[in-house]
């Protein structure tokens, strides 16, 4: 072991004594080791093959002892203890900007928290801000920097934290008197799942004044660099954003250069070379020199020869040659979508009451809420035994009369898959509900043959109507399974089993891949949020922007169908009675 990794073992053993609460004198005496080893001027092994441990600072006889049993056995009993005292996870909370080891310790022992996942689901949740000097601020500073950590070690983020960001920032920027327009570009407009950082675009006639306006905006940290026509900067939660200003009458150019992507761009270069032009940021250039000023995006593709592509397809995926044949697909929009088929309340994991997601529903103007709960083995989520499901039913036929024609509500459950394949309540009771998720919360990590065999049990039973998040993947912190994606989804299309785009935007599931090749198999999607609060309604615009991205057209998607036909096709699947 070198230098680096014996202090670090010193430097956690301080870490998990200030969390343990131990005397300041024992802290600080690793911390000292620590420091010294680190700096040392020889090798650690040297040092100690030579019998010199103690001539460095802060090495007495006792840290001298660990050291040699570091070296000698590769490990350290004392450390081993500790860890077993107080969770060895509680360090990476530290790693949390306004986290430290009294704050980790309070949120150990008031809450259970041993680990950053478990952080942030109780700083989401309101939990932190209910505990001895902290509250909703300390509580935001806290998820800000569990959202920085995660950058720090990716390098990208998930779209749900980029996109507020950037729309904050643009409604800023739209409210400058300089301000023509303002677009967010590259892969957040093209609604990637994951942003490694913001491009923002600016027509305006006065670039300094919009730049210097920018410089001050309370969200900006640090001025990395800035210019004449471009202004990077680090914001306050660790994110770098881009401003470019370009005039209006080339602002259609820039905006689609900005967007990519790469491969887009390439292959728009080549085709306006094949018709004599050259294209840029700038706009179109002929051969004689002449420049053709966009404004719009609409005039730089029209100039090539193609209608208006939208940012979701532009990843050279056969976008451009669908164009030249006039093959786009007609995409999904948010305003298609007539209500929600996954949703959560109190009576498992929500945080809700089956009468709050009714009234948000209406609020949004659904057509239709489908209240699917956990099923009875889930039960870190509170899963409902088949007494409590039958008991909510009947709720929700009470709320059914009084919201009237207003809002169908359909009673369904999300119904583990379990290792076997099996679903979590008998056959008799799911012909008692109007629609059935079937989903894979454990044994996620199966071998590839065996999970796979576990969707296909499902997605052949009678009674299954929609499968959830498929891939149970969580963007940063979870891999997918290892399942045999192609196997379901012709499955999927067989048996008339939709898929879910899972809203999410830690899930987005099925990807943008999976349900462009689920389209071309004939697959049904439904575009679904798993709301577990009122809030969640908004998170549609994440599973919909993942679906334009894979080529999803309204017509494939249940819950963009009419009420009618919605009725229709659940009573048909298994003849069961939809509300």
């Amino acid at each position: 072991m070198d230098n680096q990794e014996v202090a670090e073992v010193f430097e956690r053993i301080a870490d998990l004594l200030q969390i343990k609460g131990e005397q300041g004198y024992r802290i600080r005496a690793y911390q000292r080791a620590a420091e010294s080893i680190r700096s040392a001027g020889q090798e650690i092994e040297t040092l100690w093959r030579e019998g010199k441990l103690r001539q460095l600072p802060g090495v007495g006889e006792a840290i001298a002892k660990k050291i040699d049993e570091i070296l000698r056995t590769g490990e350290l009993e004392y450390y081993r203890r500790l860890s077993e005292e107080v969770p060895e996870s509680l360090l990476e909370l530290l790693q949390v900007s306004d986290v430290g080891p009294k704050k980790a310790a309070l949120f150990w022992r008031e809450l259970g928290i041993t680990t950053l996942d478990e952080l942030e689901r109780a700083a989401r949740a309101g939990e932190l801000q209910k505990l001895p000097g902290l509250g909703p601020k300390s509580e935001q500073k806290i998820l800000q920097g569990i959202e920085a950590l995660r950058r720090r070690r990716t390098g990208r983020i998930s779209i749900g934290q980029a996109l507020p960001m950037a729309v904050q920032l643009l409604e800023r920027l739209r409210a400058l008197p300089a301000v023509l327009q303002a677009e967010a570009a590259g892969s957040l407009r093209r609604w990637r799942e994951t942003i490694g950082d913001l491009d923002l675009l600016v027509a305006s006639e006065r670039p300094e004044e919009v730049m210097e306006a920018f410089r001050q905006f309370p969200e900006v940290a640090r001025v990395r660099a800035s210019g004449e026509a471009k202004t990077s900067v680090v914001l306050q939660d660790g994110l770098e954003a881009q401003l470019w200003v370009h005039r209006p009458q080339n602002f259609g150019s820039a905006w689609q250069y900005a967007t990519g992507s790469k491969g887009h761009n390439i292959q728009l270069r080549e085709l306006a070379l094949s018709r004599g032009l050259s294209l840029s940021e700038h706009g179109l250039r002929k051969a004689n020199g002449q420049v053709i000023l966009c404004a719009t995006e609409q005039e730089v593709y029209s100039n090539l020869g193609l209608p208006w592509i939208p940012p979701e397809l532009r990843e050279d995926r056969g976008e451009i040659r669908a164009a030249l044949q006039g093959r786009l697909p007609k995409l999904v929009e948010l305003d298609d979508l007539r209500g929600e088929l996954h949703a959560h309340s109190d009576w498992s994991d929500g945080r809700a009451t089956l009468e709050e997601m009714v009234h948000a529903a209406l609020e949004a103007g659904f057509e239709y809420l489908a209240i699917t709960d956990h099923s009875r083995s889930l039960g870190v989520a509170n899963g409902l035994s088949i007494e409590r499901l039958r008991a909510q039913r009947e709720e929700i036929k009470r709320l059914q009369e009084q919201v009237g024609d207003r809002l169908l509500l359909l009673h369904g459950a999300e119904v583990e898959v379990l290792a076997d394949g099996t679903l979590d309540y008998p056959d008799e009771v799911l012909a008692e509900l109007d629609i059935v998720f079937a989903s894979v919360h454990s044994s996620l990590r199966q071998p590839r043959e065996r999970i796979t065999e576990r969707y296909l049990r499902a997605l052949n039973h009678p009674h299954v109507d929609v499968i959830g998040h498929l891939s149970g993947r969580l963007i940063g912190k979870r891999d997918p399974a290892d399942l045999d994606v192609e196997r379901v989804l012709q499955a999927a299309a067989q048996c008339d089993v939709a898929l879910e785009i899972n809203c999410d935007p830690l899930r987005l599931d099925l990807n943008d891949v999976h349900a462009r090749r689920a389209m071309e198999l004939g697959c049904l999607l439904a575009i679904c949020t798993d709301a577990h609060h009122p809030d969640h309604f908004a998170l549609h615009r994440y599973g919909v922007g993942t679906a334009r991205r894979g080529w999803v057209e309204a017509e494939r998607v249940l819950n963009c169908w009419p009420r009618a036909k919605l009725q229709a096709w659940l009573q048909a699947r298994g003849g069961r009675n939809s509300s």
